[in-house]
This record gives C-alpha cells, structure tokens and sequence, in this order.
C-alpha cells in the first residue's frame, strides 16, 4: 500500500464495526443455550418445549436470508445491518421478559429475523468499502468473530448468570448491540465517497482497486431467482452446505462427544471444546490474508486461488473422519482442530465469492442466498448425527458422513465452479443505459 493510501484508515474502523456485529451476533444467540437449565426450571418448560425454542431461531434465520440481502442492497447496508442490529439486540432484551413457552418462542424467532441481515449486509459492505485485493482478508476477519463469539460467550455468560440472574443477563448482553447501533450511525457511510473524515486518497485506493464499482443508485438488484441460472452460484450453495454442515458439529455435538466417547470429565470438556473454535479464528484471518497477497501479487490467478483455499480448507476437514480411530486423547483433539481450522480456511473464501461473482448491487443478495442453503447444513446436521448415534450406540459413523460430504464439497469446488468473475445480468445494463440516456436528455 501507498504512503498516500495511508492518510486515513476509516475502512478498518468499519471492518472493526463488522467484526463486532458478527461477534454479538454469535454472543446474543447463546445466551439461550446457557439459561437454558434455569428457564426450564423457573418457567416450567421441558427438554421438548426448549428445543422447539431453539431450533425456532433457525426457521426464521434461514427463511430471511434473501429478503435481509434484498433489502440491503435496496436500500443500503447502513439501513439493513443497524436495524438488524437494533431489532436482534431488543429481542434478547425482552427474553428477560419471558413468563413461559411461548413468549421464549415468539422471541426466539424475532431474534432469528433480526441476525439473518448480518452476514449478507457484511458481505456487501465488503464489496462497496474494501478494494478486491483485500476482500478475502475482510471476509475471513469479520467471520472470524462467530468463533470468538463461540468460544467467549459461554464461559462469559455462564459467570454472569451466577453473578447475577439469567433475567439480567439477558438485558445486559441485548444492550451491547445498542451501543453498537450508536457508533454505526456515527462512523458508517454508505459509499466511500460519502464519508465525511475519509481521505481522497483513500478513496481512490478503494475505488481503483474494484473491478465492479457498487453502490451506484442507477442500478438494480438483480433479481435473486435469476441468479439461479448460474453454475457458480450453484457450486457456491452446495459447497458452503457441506461446509456448514461439518462447522455445525462443533457447536452442537462436541460436547457430548468428548464426554460420550473419548472418556472426558465435564470441566475438561468445557476447556477442550473451545480450542477448535480459537484455532479456527486465528487461522481464518491469516488464509484470507494470504489468498489476497497471492492474488495481488500475481502468483495465482482469482480463480485458482479461490480454488486452492477451498480445496486445501476442505482436506484439512477431512480430519473430522479419522478423529473417532484414535485412542489418543491428544491426537483427537488435534484432528479435530484441524479440521475446524480447515472449515475456516474454506469460509474465509466462501464470503470473499459473492464480491467476486455478483452482478453490480447484488453482493448482498448474493451472499444471502449462498447462506440459506449452508443454513440448511446447519438445520439438518445435528439431527442426522443424532439419528446415526442413536442407531449406533456411539459417533464414529457420523463424523465418517462428515468427512463424505467434505469430500463432496471439494468436488464441488474443483469441478462445478467455473471461472471466478463477475455476472453480467443484461437487464441491469438495459436499465442502466435507459437511466443514462433519460438523464442525457
């Protein structure tokens, strides 16, 4: 970069921006997890009713993906991630509020609402602040923040509801997203351009680094059922199930299994499960940090690249498979951080491909529909690996179809996902040359 590129660095305050909202995105849907104990107690729910409760954040967070990815790239990322913000931050407010089932249920879904705008309103923030040499290093840091959230919030929220009461803890962890929604108010621009504090300098850096410029009024969304059309986005759905698919075991059933099956006391567990997650988020950074550079600076072209990550991210997966057949505690645990920084690897480039590949005000939408089918990994994982342990008395053979689907997701990418570029939707340009030409007269 340019000494002249230097003389401001607001789009590292708004990456900053990025990676908390993703950060208490991950804290605020937790929270539940760990009242879980004491609401069952208090508000006479049982085991049944609270998984309905929990598995209602995914109904509402899956279904909303397109629409929260529509609305902004309509209307703009600033509107679309601070009311998301606000609005999921209000509703784990009001779960200290709850009397009983279905206040807990009503609210779980609004809390899915409001987080489905996070990950598509970055991915397009991305596009429209970031220059393409630095997509895959944004991308991987702000994902980075699910596993902080992951691995901080438990322990985090576990010692507050001792300290105080599940009520309070509630309100306090919702109030953090309000402040967020302050600061984003004061410091996000929707355009570079817009910026009061930003240099000229660093405008042009951003700007004459994209291939596609977003953010220009003119043009349309394209349309989220016309990108169904296109082999990349295809590949880009399936392959980021598989991934999720794997990523999902980690912060659901790895508990039990390291307690099931390798013999583990639940204190050690508590300690061990949170190491995957740590590893994942350093490692995720340092691959979207290193796929910008080899981009960059020539080595590969974008896509290769993109296909080297996913492919090395997706082998390293593969790990998840051998776990069960060893003995050794260390090895397991080894695998299995492997494989979970693995899946990171591959995500840093999941969330750089809509930027690469969407049609001009579209990342968005884009990234919106990419992840309601991974969430869909995410909805039926779990219970398959349930399904196959309760058949089988232990986890070995559900981490073996983990590992088959990786190897799927890695044909997927090799061989389904064509050349890395953008989508050129012709009814954007026809609307866009008519919008040009009207202005003309």
């Amino acid at each position: 970069m340019t000494n002249s590129a230097r003389s401001s660095r607001i789009r590292w305050w708004i990456a900053g921006l990025m990676w908390l909202a993703i950060a208490i995105n991950y804290i605020d849907r937790t929270v539940l997890s760990a009242a879980a104990p004491h609401l069952i107690k208090e508000l006479d729910i049982n085991p049944e009713m609270m998984g309905f409760i929990m598995a209602a954040f995914f109904w509402s967070y899956a279904l909303l993906q397109i629409p929260a990815g529509w609305f902004a790239d309509r209307f703009g990322q600033k509107k679309g991630l601070g009311i998301a913000v606000g609005w999921w931050s209000i509703a784990t407010m009001a779960m200290g509020l709850a009397t009983g089932f279905k206040s807990l249920l009503a609210l779980r879904l609004a809390l899915g609402v409001g987080e489905a705008a996070a990950y598509p309103s970055n991915a397009g923030i991305t596009a429209r602040w970031f220059p393409d040499r630095e997509r895959a290093t944004v991308s991987g840091l702000f994902d980075s923040a699910s596993k902080f959230g992951g691995a901080v919030a438990m322990p985090l929220i576990v010692f507050m509801i001792a300290l105080f009461d599940w009520r309070l803890t509630f309100l306090a962890i919702g109030a953090l997203g309000l402040f967020w929604v302050i600061a984003w108010y004061f410091i996000y621009a929707e355009n570079p351009e817009d910026h009061k504090s930003i240099s000229q300098q660093e405008v042009r850096f951003i700007r004459n680094g994209q291939t596609q410029k977003h953010g220009d009024k003119s043009v349309r969304p394209m349309k989220w059922y016309k990108l169904l059309r296109y082999r990349n986005i295809w590949a880009m759905c399936i392959g980021f199930f598989t991934i999720n698919y794997t990523s999902y075991f980690f912060i659901t059933w790895l508990p039990t299994y390291l307690v099931k099956d390798k013999g583990m006391d639940f204190l050690k567990m508590g300690m061990v499960a949170a190491l995957p997650l740590i590893c994942g988020m350093v490692i995720e950074v340092l691959a979207g940090w290193a796929s910008d550079r080899m981009v960059h600076n020539k080595v590969l072209s974008l896509t290769a690249t993109r296909k080297l990550f996913l492919t090395i991210g997706l082998l390293m997966a593969l790990c998840i498979g051998f776990a069960p057949f060893t003995d050794s505690v260390f090895m397991t645990v080894l695998l299995l951080c492997i494989a979970k920084s693995g899946t990171t690897v591959a995500a840093s480039q999941v969330w750089a491909l809509p930027g690469d590949v969407a049609p001009q005000n579209s990342v968005s939408i884009v990234a919106g529909l990419q992840n309601t089918v991974s969430n869909m990994g995410g909805a039926v994982g779990p219970i398959i690996t349930g399904a196959i342990v309760g058949a089988t008395g232990h986890f070995t053979w559900a981490l073996v179809f983990s590992a088959a689907l990786v190897v799927i997701g890695i044909l997927n990418y090799l061989f389904l996902m064509g050349k890395v570029e953008p989508i050129v939707d012709e009814e954007q340009v026809t609307h866009a040359h008519s919008v040009a030409s009207g202005a003309a007269r």
